[in-house]
Protein backbone atom coordinates (compact mmCIF):
# COMPACT_ATOMS: atom_id res chain seq x y z
CA UNK A 1 0.00 0.00 0.00
CA UNK A 2 2.77 2.45 1.28
CA UNK A 3 5.96 2.18 0.51
CA UNK A 4 8.60 5.04 1.29
CA UNK A 5 11.66 4.53 -0.02
CA UNK A 6 14.69 6.51 1.59
CA UNK A 7 13.03 9.82 1.75
CA UNK A 8 15.14 12.56 3.00
CA UNK A 9 13.92 16.31 3.78
CA UNK A 10 16.09 19.21 5.01
CA UNK A 11 14.73 22.77 5.29
CA UNK A 12 17.10 25.60 4.59
CA UNK A 13 19.57 26.55 6.26
CA UNK A 14 20.45 23.13 7.05
CA UNK A 15 17.60 22.05 9.40
CA UNK A 16 17.03 17.84 9.09
CA UNK A 17 13.46 16.74 9.32
CA UNK A 18 14.01 13.72 7.48
CA UNK A 19 17.01 11.31 6.79
CA UNK A 20 16.90 8.41 4.59
CA UNK A 21 13.34 6.77 5.60
CA UNK A 22 12.58 3.57 4.98
CA UNK A 23 9.06 2.34 5.99
CA UNK A 24 6.18 0.32 4.80
CA UNK A 25 2.98 0.18 5.32
CA UNK A 26 0.37 -2.54 4.15
CA UNK A 27 -3.51 -2.45 3.67
CA UNK A 28 -5.49 -2.51 6.39
CA UNK A 29 -2.71 -2.06 8.84
CA UNK A 30 -3.42 0.21 12.00
CA UNK A 31 0.10 2.27 12.42
CA UNK A 32 1.36 4.79 15.28
CA UNK A 33 3.86 7.56 14.33
CA UNK A 34 5.20 8.79 17.28
CA UNK A 35 7.80 11.39 18.48
CA UNK A 36 8.32 14.36 20.00
CA UNK A 37 7.77 17.72 18.94
CA UNK A 38 9.92 18.58 15.82
CA UNK A 39 11.05 14.67 15.61
CA UNK A 40 9.74 14.71 11.93
CA UNK A 41 6.16 12.86 12.24
CA UNK A 42 4.35 15.34 11.15
CA UNK A 43 6.55 16.20 7.86
CA UNK A 44 6.44 12.59 7.32
CA UNK A 45 2.80 12.99 7.11
CA UNK A 46 2.62 16.27 4.78
CA UNK A 47 4.73 14.33 2.39
CA UNK A 48 1.94 10.96 2.13
CA UNK A 49 -0.48 13.92 0.81
CA UNK A 50 1.64 15.64 -1.24
CA UNK A 51 1.67 18.77 0.87
CA UNK A 52 5.64 18.42 1.15
CA UNK A 53 7.87 16.79 -1.33
CA UNK A 54 11.10 14.98 -0.04
CA UNK A 55 14.56 16.09 -1.42
CA UNK A 56 15.45 12.85 -1.73
CA UNK A 57 13.44 9.38 -1.98
CA UNK A 58 10.51 8.12 -3.42
CA UNK A 59 6.86 7.42 -1.98
CA UNK A 60 4.55 5.24 -3.35
CA UNK A 61 1.11 4.88 -2.66
CA UNK A 62 -0.54 1.46 -4.39
CA UNK A 63 2.15 1.96 -7.09
CA UNK A 64 1.85 5.70 -7.50
CA UNK A 65 5.08 7.33 -7.36
CA UNK A 66 3.51 10.74 -5.30
CA UNK A 67 7.05 12.04 -5.82
CA UNK A 68 6.43 13.15 -8.86
CA UNK A 69 2.81 14.02 -8.77
CA UNK A 70 1.59 16.60 -10.74
CA UNK A 71 -0.49 19.86 -9.54
CA UNK A 72 -4.06 18.38 -11.06
CA UNK A 73 -3.28 14.95 -9.39
CA UNK A 74 -3.26 16.31 -6.43
CA UNK A 75 -7.49 16.36 -5.73
CA UNK A 76 -7.18 12.71 -7.08
CA UNK A 77 -4.64 11.67 -4.61
CA UNK A 78 -5.96 13.35 -1.44
CA UNK A 79 -9.67 11.64 -2.36
CA UNK A 80 -7.99 8.37 -1.87
CA UNK A 81 -6.36 9.64 1.50
CA UNK A 82 -8.19 11.22 4.62
CA UNK A 83 -7.12 13.79 6.61
CA UNK A 84 -7.56 14.87 10.22
CA UNK A 85 -5.93 17.31 12.27
CA UNK A 86 -5.87 18.56 15.59
CA UNK A 87 -8.11 21.61 15.27
CA UNK A 88 -10.40 20.28 13.55
CA UNK A 89 -10.93 22.68 10.50
CA UNK A 90 -14.71 22.99 10.65
CA UNK A 91 -16.29 25.80 8.86
CA UNK A 92 -17.98 27.64 11.52
CA UNK A 93 -21.02 28.97 9.67
CA UNK A 94 -21.79 25.73 8.18
CA UNK A 95 -23.39 22.71 10.49
CA UNK A 96 -22.26 19.46 10.73
CA UNK A 97 -23.86 18.15 7.98
CA UNK A 98 -22.88 20.76 5.46
CA UNK A 99 -18.80 20.80 6.60
CA UNK A 100 -19.08 17.06 5.41
CA UNK A 101 -21.22 17.76 2.51
CA UNK A 102 -18.59 20.79 1.38
CA UNK A 103 -16.06 18.22 0.58
CA UNK A 104 -18.00 16.66 -1.55
CA UNK A 105 -19.34 19.70 -2.90
CA UNK A 106 -15.74 20.89 -4.10
CA UNK A 107 -15.16 17.61 -5.81
CA UNK A 108 -18.29 18.15 -7.82
CA UNK A 109 -20.49 15.67 -6.43
CA UNK A 110 -24.47 15.56 -7.51
CA UNK A 111 -27.15 16.59 -4.72
CA UNK A 112 -28.09 13.30 -4.94
CA UNK A 113 -24.69 11.71 -3.83
CA UNK A 114 -24.27 14.08 -0.97
CA UNK A 115 -27.85 13.42 0.19
CA UNK A 116 -26.63 9.72 0.11
CA UNK A 117 -23.16 10.06 1.71
CA UNK A 118 -23.09 12.45 4.25
CA UNK A 119 -26.06 10.89 6.68
CA UNK A 120 -23.83 7.89 6.26
CA UNK A 121 -20.56 8.73 7.50
CA UNK A 122 -22.50 11.13 10.02
CA UNK A 123 -23.74 7.60 11.08
CA UNK A 124 -20.55 5.88 11.33
CA UNK A 125 -19.02 8.42 13.56
CA UNK A 126 -22.16 9.06 16.13
CA UNK A 127 -23.21 11.86 14.80
CA UNK A 128 -26.66 11.35 13.14
CA UNK A 129 -28.78 13.30 15.65
CA UNK A 130 -26.28 16.51 15.38
CA UNK A 131 -26.80 16.69 11.46
CA UNK A 132 -28.32 20.38 12.00
CA UNK A 133 -25.73 21.87 14.72
CA UNK A 134 -23.18 23.98 14.44
CA UNK A 135 -19.42 23.48 15.10
CA UNK A 136 -19.79 26.41 18.33
CA UNK A 137 -23.11 23.83 19.42
CA UNK A 138 -20.87 20.30 19.64
CA UNK A 139 -18.53 19.04 22.12
CA UNK A 140 -14.33 19.18 21.25
CA UNK A 141 -15.26 15.50 20.39
CA UNK A 142 -17.92 15.77 19.06
CA UNK A 143 -15.67 18.42 16.17
CA UNK A 144 -13.05 15.82 15.78
CA UNK A 145 -15.97 13.09 14.92
CA UNK A 146 -17.52 15.92 12.36
CA UNK A 147 -13.66 16.23 10.98
CA UNK A 148 -13.77 12.70 10.63
CA UNK A 149 -16.70 11.76 9.04
CA UNK A 150 -15.92 14.89 6.55
CA UNK A 151 -12.19 12.72 5.76
CA UNK A 152 -14.43 9.42 4.86
CA UNK A 153 -16.69 11.38 2.25
CA UNK A 154 -14.31 9.95 -0.37
CA UNK A 155 -14.26 6.35 1.13
CA UNK A 156 -10.49 6.75 1.07
CA UNK A 157 -8.13 4.17 1.34
CA UNK A 158 -5.70 5.33 3.79
CA UNK A 159 -6.70 7.59 6.96
CA UNK A 160 -3.89 10.12 8.30
CA UNK A 161 -4.78 11.56 11.81
CA UNK A 162 -2.44 14.09 12.96
CA UNK A 163 -2.32 14.40 16.95
CA UNK A 164 -6.47 14.08 16.32
CA UNK A 165 -6.38 13.59 20.16
CA UNK A 166 -4.66 17.01 20.80
CA UNK A 167 -7.01 19.20 21.97
CA UNK A 168 -9.61 16.76 23.72
CA UNK A 169 -9.97 15.57 27.71
CA UNK A 170 -9.62 12.08 28.41
CA UNK A 171 -12.83 10.63 27.85
CA UNK A 172 -13.08 12.34 24.17
CA UNK A 173 -9.81 10.73 23.65
CA UNK A 174 -11.07 7.21 24.43
CA UNK A 175 -13.77 7.77 22.25
CA UNK A 176 -11.92 9.43 19.00
CA UNK A 177 -9.07 6.54 19.43
CA UNK A 178 -12.32 3.74 19.61
CA UNK A 179 -13.57 5.54 16.31
CA UNK A 180 -10.11 5.13 14.85
CA UNK A 181 -10.14 1.48 15.13
CA UNK A 182 -13.71 0.97 13.82
CA UNK A 183 -13.02 2.62 10.87
CA UNK A 184 -9.90 0.49 10.50
CA UNK A 185 -11.81 -2.84 10.88
CA UNK A 186 -13.73 -1.46 7.51
CA UNK A 187 -10.45 -2.22 6.17
CA UNK A 188 -9.36 1.44 5.64
CA UNK A 189 -5.09 2.29 6.56
CA UNK A 190 -5.35 4.39 9.68
CA UNK A 191 -1.81 6.45 10.31
CA UNK A 192 -1.95 7.95 13.60
CA UNK A 193 0.58 10.52 14.29
CA UNK A 194 0.71 11.33 18.02
CA UNK A 195 3.07 11.89 20.89
CA UNK A 196 -0.02 10.43 23.24
CA UNK A 197 2.07 7.52 24.65
CA UNK A 198 -0.95 6.33 26.96
CA UNK A 199 -3.03 6.55 23.58
CA UNK A 200 -0.14 4.63 21.62
CA UNK A 201 0.59 2.13 24.33
CA UNK A 202 -2.95 1.45 24.71
CA UNK A 203 -3.63 0.57 21.56
CA UNK A 204 -1.08 -2.61 21.10
CA UNK A 205 -0.45 -1.90 17.59
CA UNK A 206 2.39 -1.29 15.47
CA UNK A 207 4.49 1.89 16.29
CA UNK A 208 7.06 3.66 14.50
CA UNK A 209 9.37 5.71 16.92
CA UNK A 210 10.82 8.91 15.16
CA UNK A 211 13.66 11.05 16.91
CA UNK A 212 15.84 13.68 15.16
CA UNK A 213 14.03 12.76 11.37
CA UNK A 214 15.10 9.09 11.73
CA UNK A 215 13.51 5.70 12.62
CA UNK A 216 14.49 4.73 15.82
CA UNK A 217 12.11 1.48 15.93
CA UNK A 218 9.35 -0.10 14.55
CA UNK A 219 7.76 -2.90 16.14
CA UNK A 220 4.74 -4.96 15.47
CA UNK A 221 2.08 -4.12 18.85
CA UNK A 222 4.95 -1.87 20.10
CA UNK A 223 5.08 0.52 22.97
CA UNK A 224 5.52 4.70 23.00
CA UNK A 225 9.25 4.32 24.60
CA UNK A 226 10.81 7.72 23.69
Amino acid sequence: MIEIQGITKIYPPNIVALRDVQLSIKGGEFVSIVGQSGSGKTTLAKMLIAEEQPDEGKILISGWDITRIRRHEIPSLRRQIGMVFQDFKLLPKKTAFENVAFALEVSGASNEKIKNIVPQVLKIVGLSDKTNRYPRQLSGGQQQRAAIARALVHRPKILIADEPTGNLDSIHTKEIVELLLKINEFGTTVILVTHNKEVVNSLKRRVISIDSGQILLDKEEGRYII
